[in-house]
């Protein structure tokens, strides 16, 4: 059995998804010759956008103080370790 990679075309999704080079290049033709208008991007909720801003502000300091001292110097152990780890190593080409 022969796999031609990536499953097949379902009709639900079809019109769907990301471009292909020919696709975003006959696009990019069509802009240019102003035969069509840029596409425009989906503007975001401003409400959203702060919520995930807010969250984003507080949570390594909201973390930070539910953790013991212990737990904070384990985990600041084990970066380190990780930190060291990757200079140590050889550039391999």
């Amino acid at each position: 059995m022969c796999n031609a990679g990536g499953m097949a075309n379902r009709s639900s999704n079809r019109g769907k998804g990301k471009l292909d080079v020919n696709q975003i290049a006959h696009q990019t033709i069509l802009i240019a010759t102003r035969q069509m208008e840029k596409p425009k991007e989906p503007e975001k909720n401003p409400a959203a956008v702060t919520l995930g801003r807010l969250g984003g502000l507080k949570g390594g300091k909201a973390r930070a103080e539910k953790l013991s001292p212990k737990k904070r110097s384990e985990i600041a152990k084990k970066a380190a370790d990780v930190r060291w780890a990757a200079k140590s190593e050889p550039d391999v080409k």
